[in-house]
């Protein structure tokens, strides 16, 4: 026992480790996924997490070793996000008959995101910096960690709060679109996109290319808007 203490206190260090297991946990998370017929509770990202979260508990690895193997996936977020401009140039024509609707959407959701999680918040007691983090949430990460240091936040807070936003918005917003009857592909896209940003986006392109692509304006965008909207917003809940 001594002897697998020492081997694993050795691996630990090394960042191919943490990296290798970032890969597989994703892996086995999208195999479940598959084998559930992409289910939106089965969530990949969502099960990662939770096996990750497992193994750092059980043994005893600080985030910050962690992340000095897993962020090669952190890196990789930045040239994925510029991709998205390639299925968005080939439905440029259904962009462009939808713009004014898009438009509307994204003020009506990034307004709705940031003054309901305050106004929730506060009237639950929370206040300063917490109360401060919620605002960016339903950006995405890169933004939403520079709007919240920007502002008096906590960035790694918000990071934890973007997380959960992402899987929460990606696990519930298929069963809640179907509810609602709407079937739209366009529509689907960019909702999931604002209100859940990358992991939504992700779940989106799980569906149709052009209900990814959608997706990934509505982030995009949204990420802009936040970022002008929140400093405007948080001196009234302040």
């Amino acid at each position: 026992m001594t002897g697998f203490s020492e081997i694993w206190s050795y691996l630990a260090e090394g960042p191919l480790l943490w990296l290798s297991a970032t890969l597989i946990a994703y892996a086995i998370g999208d195999a479940l996924s598959r084998a559930a017929g992409r289910a939106a509770i089965v969530n990949p990202v969502l099960i990662a997490v939770g096996l990750l979260a497992a193994l750092l508990m059980t043994t005893g690895t600080s985030y910050d070793t962690y992340f000095e193997g897993a962020q090669f996936v952190h890196f990789m977020l930045g040239p994925a996000t510029v991709a998205l401009a390639v299925p968005l140039y080939a439905n440029r024509a259904l962009v462009r008959a939808a713009l004014l609707p898009m438009l509307a959407a994204l003020v009506a959701g990034s307004l709705t995101a940031v003054v309901t999680a305050l106004a929730i918040a506060r009237a639950m007691g929370v206040s300063g910096e917490t109360l401060i983090s919620l605002a960016p949430k339903s950006a995405t990460a890169p933004v939403a960690l520079g709007v919240s240091q920007s502002i008096g936040g906590s960035p790694t807070l918000t990071a934890v709060l973007v997380i959960l936003t992402g899987i929460t918005g990606a696990v519930v917003a298929t069963p809640l679109l179907n509810l609602l009857r709407i079937r739209d592909p366009r529509a689907r896209g960019f909702a999931t996109g604002v209100a859940a940003h990358g992991i939504g986006t992700a779940r989106a392109f799980q569906r149709s290319e052009t209900t990814g692509a959608f997706a990934g304006i509505g982030m995009g965008l949204n990420a802009l808007l936040t970022a002008l909207l929140v400093p405007l917003i948080i001196p009234f809940f302040i």
